[in-house]
């Protein structure tokens, strides 16, 4: 059977001069995971917050969940561009990420401190990313992973200056 709603997602042999493509949609398919998880915990932080910080917490984790939303969206375009597919199922999320769901209760402080140390963790895995692509000419993901480190750094500093109050 053929038509319009038939078609199967395949991957696609790119040839752009970058090298080792599977090793860096590799790569970006662990930062998509991370990320997601991380637009998660942060959203339920940004739901669940209270006390006197609640005001600066919930919008500043609203700012950094819908960054880090349209980030997944052009990271998995990144992937598909170089003929891979993107992960596409909850378990494969959940199996590549490295971010950690805290446990217990956490105080407005304590979701800043943890929401810090999940951005940091992402940084550190697109400096690594960032490498990679730069060593097999993808100077387009090396630049996209310097752009998201910038970002998670930024936000990590914002959390743990917040963490502080």
């Amino acid at each position: 059977m053929t038509g319009p709603l038939t078609a199967v997602p395949s991957p696609d042999n790119v040839k752009t001069g970058v090298r080792d493509t599977s090793a860096i949609a590799g790569g970006l398919a662990d930062v998509l995971a991370d990320t997601y998880r991380l637009v998660f915990k942060t959203h339920a932080y940004h739901w669940n917050v209270e006390g006197p910080a609640f005001y600066s917490m919930h919008k500043l984790t609203e700012e950094q969940y819908e960054n880090m939303f349209t980030a997944a969206d052009t990271l998995a375009e990144r992937i598909r561009a170089l003929g891979h597919l993107a992960p596409s199922r909850m378990d494969e999320i959940l199996n590549r990420s490295k971010i950690q769901d805290a446990s217990g209760e956490l105080t407005a402080g304590g979701m800043a401190q943890d929401l810090a140390g999940s951005h940091e963790r992402i940084a550190l895995r697109l400096h690594a990313l960032a490498e990679l692509a730069g060593a097999r000419r993808d100077i387009v993901t090396e630049d996209m992973a310097t752009a998201r480190s910038a970002f998670h750094e930024q936000a990590a500093w914002m959390l743990r200056a917040l963490a502080k109050s």
